[in-house]
């Protein structure tokens, strides 16, 4: 992670030199995160009907990754999270990829979301200036499986094993240019433990740490959510917590149960309110709160600090979000609330 390139590009200051998205929580604003990636390369009619997944694409057809990204800042997120999350050695290796090759797979999901960045810059308006991020994925040992652990927990591997399977991953990306790494979808407590630990060991890794939950009160491995909150208060390297790829009825419970667990700022970026099913490998259910303007502006002012969506997340839910962020702006006139104000909208 090359403190001097954290957003936009200029050298930072202290304190946000270690910390890129300092500057935007100290003023109080709010951050625009991006949605569905995977949810976005299926609607541009990739099929990602694979064991890696989205990461499919890195081999295949890094363009349309690329066309993703930009589709999210197009729609008003100031962070877009990279399409590493299924991306891992063991992965890949089943896959017959090397080593070497895996490692320039990683290095490329960065590459991806930068070069997405780099697009929109040159596209926005003038007067468009916020900031935009490109966040590396870290997704849970339960992705690399491809069986839908990550939504139970529960895998009977010690914090020792968990932490030995992120590391090199890790490693990789905070060597990156990625501007921080975005822990994420962690349905268990020792995950969340060993990944803490190696943002703690690690020189230059910074990131968020969220986790899925069955409810508003538990982890999907049953855990307290309360007890995986506290973990961001371990170590300085954790510069935000919160929840994802969690139905949006339950945001509210896990963000009063949040803030009474931890001083960091929040995240949020639940589903679309529908379940997977693992057997059946589709979407479920649904019909109940989703994410839009109205969910996303009730989350801010619950004291969410960045929000956006996971998976079945759309770009137009996204600009729904930002455009609830830049009424919250104006009415408070701040202009400190990023990736939403000012900005407009500039069609795919």
């Amino acid at each position: 992670m090359d403190h001097t390139r954290a957003g936009e590009g200029p050298p930072e200051t202290d304190p946000s030199a270690h910390d890129p998205l300092a500057p935007l929580f100290a003023r109080h604003g709010a951050v625009v995160l991006d949605g569905g990636l995977a949810t976005q390369l299926e609607a541009q009619g990739n099929s990602l009907a694979d064991p890696l997944w989205s990461a499919r694409l890195l081999l295949e057809n890094p363009g349309e990754i690329v066309r993703a990204h930009l589709a999210f800042y197009r729609a008003g997120a100031a962070i877009a999270t990279t399409a590493s999350y299924q991306a891992t050695f063991e992965g890949f290796a089943a896959r017959g990829i090397d080593h070497a090759a895996a490692i320039g797979l990683l290095q490329r999901s960065v590459a991806l979301a930068s070069e997405a960045r780099a697009a929109w810059r040159a596209q926005r308006a003038p007067d468009d200036v916020g900031r935009l991020f490109v966040a590396a994925s870290i997704g849970p040992y339960g992705a690399f499986l491809a069986n839908g652990a990550e939504f139970t927990g529960r895998y009977g591997r010690s914090v020792a094993e968990l932490r030995a399977f992120h590391r090199e991953r890790l490693e990789v990306l905070v060597a990156t240019e990625a501007d921080l790494l975005a822990c994420e979808t962690i349905p268990e407590l020792e995950e969340g433990i060993a990944l803490v630990e190696l943002l703690e060991a690690t020189p230059g890794a910074r990131g968020w740490l969220s986790f899925s939950c069955a409810d508003g009160a538990r982890l999907r491995s049953g855990a307290a959510v309360e007890e995986a909150f506290a973990l961001a208060e371990r170590s300085s390297r954790v510069l935000a917590v919160g929840v994802n790829c969690t139905a949006p009825e339950h945001v509210d419970e896990l963000l009063a149960r949040a803030r009474s667990a931890t001083s960091k700022p929040l995240i949020v970026y639940p589903n679309s309110g529908e379940g997977w099913d693992a057997v059946a490998r589709r979407w479920i259910g649904g019909g109940g709160p989703t994410v839009d303007g109205t969910t996303a502006r009730r989350w801010i002012e619950a004291g969410a600090t960045i929000v956006g969506g996971c998976c079945r997340v759309s770009p137009g839910q996204i600009e729904a979000v930002a455009g609830a962020v830049t009424q919250l702006a104006r009415r408070t006139g701040s202009a400190g609330i990023d990736g939403a104000w000012p900005r407009r909208r500039i069609d795919a």
